[in-house]
This record gives structure tokens, C-alpha cells and sequence, in this order.
């Protein structure tokens, strides 16, 4: 990094990561705050289990799109600025750091499933498509967001790997997948106990 500016951009890909779609959705829409009910994690599943599908779509629709514009911007503008390949994988990081340790939120954030799609597709379209693709079919069979999220967690650097080889971006997403098991390790002891939510149930 030969100047200030992959500095700035990897903390302004924090801050935008540090906002919360899922707390700003359901405020906006007269919906109890996410972090207080069910899982107690501000993201789309959780608040799914409210009922109001629309609320639940724009919050995964705004956690994805703030890890795919993060990495865009850095991605198409970043090099005039002196983002080499380091500095553009080290903001799709920060983006994701920040969804699940948001400064706004006293650093009580989500578990990175939408914002990491996001990155991914933004990263490589492909390997993103993959990701999502797991994802979907987990999620379809078995109902559990947590077990599918893990699942596709695993898979995303290996196929990255085998896809595009061992770099900045390879380490960057190794990184994201192992903070998003480690988000997801209450959801892991509640599979294996059977005391797991599906996707759609109601808050208890």
C-alpha cells in the first residue's frame, strides 16, 4: 500500500458493513428489533420469523448488496487510487468484519450469510453463484438456514482454490468462511442436539 488511500477504502468498507439492514428495515417498518426475539441475530432469517416476508426480503436484499458494492467500488475505481490486489481482497474482509461487528450496533451484527454472498458474487460471479447455490439447496432440503450457511461456508474457499488458484482473495475468503462458522458454532450445538429452528418458524 503505497499511499493512504486502501486505508481509507478498507474503513469506509467497514463502515458500510456496520449497517444493519435487518434493524433499519424493521424499524422502518414498525417491527420489534430483531436482536430481541428468536435467535436474536439481525439478519434476513430472523426476521422472517416475524411473518412479514417483505421485511425479510429487503434485509437480505441490503446485507448482500452492501458486501457486492463494497467490492465493486473497490474493484472498478480502486486502482487509479492504488488498490492492488491485497487492498481490494483486505475490503471485502472489512465489509464482512463489519456486518458482524457493526460499530453502529455496539458491535452486535449478523452472521455474514447475505454480506458474504454478496463479496463472493462481487469477488467472482461464479464462485459467488456456487455459494448461493449450496446454499438454496441445503436450505430446501433440510429448512435449516444455520445448516446451509455451514455447509457453503466449507465448500466457498475450496472451490475458490480449485477455480482460481491460492491469493490475496483466496486467504480473504478462507478467513470470511472461518468467522462465519465460528458465528454459527450456538446454531452447530442446536443441530446436533435437534433443538435447531427451520427457516420460517415463529420466535419463541
Amino acid at each position: 500500500m503505497q499511499n493512504g488511500y486502501p486505508l481509507i477504502a478498507i474503513v469506509l468498507a467497514y463502515l458500510l458493513g456496520s449497517v444493519s439492514f435487518a434493524v433499519l428495515v424493521s424499524r422502518a417498518m414498525g417491527l420489534a428489533d430483531p436482536r430481541s426475539y428468536g435467535s436474536h441475530n439481525p439478519g434476513a432469517t430472523n426476521v422472517l420469523r416475524t411473518g412479514n416476508k417483505l421485511a425479510a426480503a429487503l434485509t437480505l436484499l441490503g446485507d448482500g448488496a452492501k458486501g457486492w458494492v463494497a467490492v465493486m467500488l473497490a474493484r472498478v475505481f480502486g486502482p487509479r487510487w492504488g488498490l492492488d490486489e491485497s487492498a481490494i481482497a483486505l475490503v471485502a474482509l472489512a465489509v464482512f468484519v463489519g456486518h458482524l461487528y457493526p460499530v453502529f450496533h455496539r458491535f452486535h451484527g449478523g452472521k455474514g450469510v447475505a454480506t458474504a454472498a454478496g463479496v463472493l458474487l462481487a469477488l467472482h460471479p461464479l464462485l459467488g453463484i456456487g455459494a448461493l447455490a449450496t446454499w438454496l439447496l441445503i436450505a430446501f432440503f433440510f429448512r435449516y438456514s444455520s445448516l446451509a450457511a455451514l455447509v457453503a461456508a466449507v465448500f466457498a474457499p475450496l472451490w475458490d482454490l480449485f477455480l482460481f488458484g491460492p491469493g490475496p482473495n483466496a486467504l480473504a475468503i478462507a478467513a470470511m468462511s472461518a468467522l462465519l462458522v465460528w458465528r454459527h458454532r450456538g446454531n452447530l450445538a442446536k443441530l446436533v442436539q435437534g433443538k435447531e429452528s427451520r427457516i420460517g418458524s415463529r420466535p419463541r
